[in-house]
């Protein structure tokens, strides 16, 4: 069997932790950003862990 490649565009938007956690960041931060308040911003900021029903598909795409 060969070796399972990492999926690059996964690589630059999902991050391991030390304790095995996957984090990531919120969407929507990019552009149009006047029509959204401060305190709407800063939590889009935030780096959140990925949800349990997406974990195996992303551990597949990093190659844990």
């Amino acid at each position: 069997m060969p070796k399972i490649k990492t999926h690059k565009g996964a690589a630059k938007r999902f991050k391991l932790t030390g304790s095995g956690k996957i984090m990531r960041v919120k969407a929507y931060k990019s552009h149009i950003l006047t029509k959204k308040n401060s305190k709407r911003k800063r939590n889009l900021g935030r780096e959140i862990e990925v949800s349990q029903a997406d974990y195996p598909r992303v551990r597949r795409q990093l190659g844990i």
